[in-house]
């Protein structure tokens, strides 16, 4: 049990990225391609839950001054070092090698980058404001650049700064947390917790929010987009992104829910329906 609370599976959530470009390039029906996408989603996996042993490991002592992160197994003395290491490099191997099942070299370079750039921010890159949120907005990038190799679709630029700009909102609201602790005890969850406050990360919230609606809209009304998809109507589903991006702000500042975006997505059921209707009716122009 305390092995799985490191591998952190509610967060394999987030390798659902990898679907993207299946869902955006037309191949919903494609079995080939549904075939490869979840062979990159379980080597993802196994990376991501990687890089979370790592992290457990060199956090370990901030963890233990940490209100929540304190019950995390390595953190409350339940795994040693020795056995998450070990752990870590058993899931990083498997990582690299499940792509070769497709013959898909290309897969295991794009897995081996997201480890490499991990390892830097767990190490030094997360302790400095600014690129630790960029750098997990990168990894999602990363996750449907995954997603584009494993198939063989080829990513438009407009998912591509989407995706970031939507991770990047996610990472921004995230840290909202962290500040709210550290006003609240007066120690800094994170290193760089110090380099954010509220009144910046408010507005960091609501300038990359706004510019990935401003995005959006944009690539519903493109010719290119419109042409491809055959269909004028696609605008009609940013009306689930702008409920989306407003729910999410009010569970963020109102609720201040904001710690744990995977949980907060997996219990909040307004949340759910909205993507859920996003992706029924972008589905149904789409496909029909």
């Amino acid at each position: 049990m305390n092995i799985l609370k490191i591998l952190r599976p509610h967060q394999w959530v987030k390798n659902t990225f990898i679907f993207i470009p299946l869902f955006f390039g037309g191949s919903l029906f494609d079995m080939a391609d549904w075939t490869s996408s979840l062979v990159a989603f379980v080597a993802f996996s196994f990376a991501a839950s990687a890089i979370y042993s790592i992290n457990d490991i060199v956090d370990v002592e901030a963890d233990k001054k940490h209100p929540k992160k304190c019950k995390r197994p390595i953190a409350a003395g339940l795994v040693s070092k020795r056995q998450a290491s070990l752990l870590a490099i058993i899931l990083a191997i498997a990582a690299l090698a499940l792509p070769f099942l497709l013959n898909n070299w290309m897969l295991s370079v794009v897995i081996a980058v997201y480890l490499a750039m991990n390892l830097c921010y767990c190490i030094r890159l997360k302790h400095y404001a600014i690129i630790d949120v960029c750098i997990v907005a990168l990894g999602f990038v990363m996750r449907i650049v995954a997603g584009g190799v494993a198939t063989d679709i080829v990513l438009s630029r407009w998912i591509v700064m989407m995706t970031f700009l939507l991770t990047l909102f996610l990472s921004f609201a995230k840290r909202r947390d962290d500040v709210l602790i550290m006003n609240e005890t007066g120690m800094a969850p994170r290193k760089n917790t110090s380099r954010y406050n509220l009144t910046f990360i408010n507005q960091a919230i609501t300038i990359t929010g706004g510019v990935m609606l401003v995005c959006y809209i944009m690539y519903t009304v493109s010719p290119e987009v419109i042409e491809r998809f055959n269909s004028p109507n696609l605008y009609m589903t940013s009306f689930f992104v702008i409920l989306g991006l407003l729910r999410y702000i009010q569970l963020t500042v109102v609720d201040e829910r904001s710690g744990e975006p995977t949980r907060l997505v997996l219990s909040d059921r307004l949340i759910q329906l909205i993507i859920a209707g996003w992706i029924i009716s972008f589905a149904i122009i789409i496909y029909t």
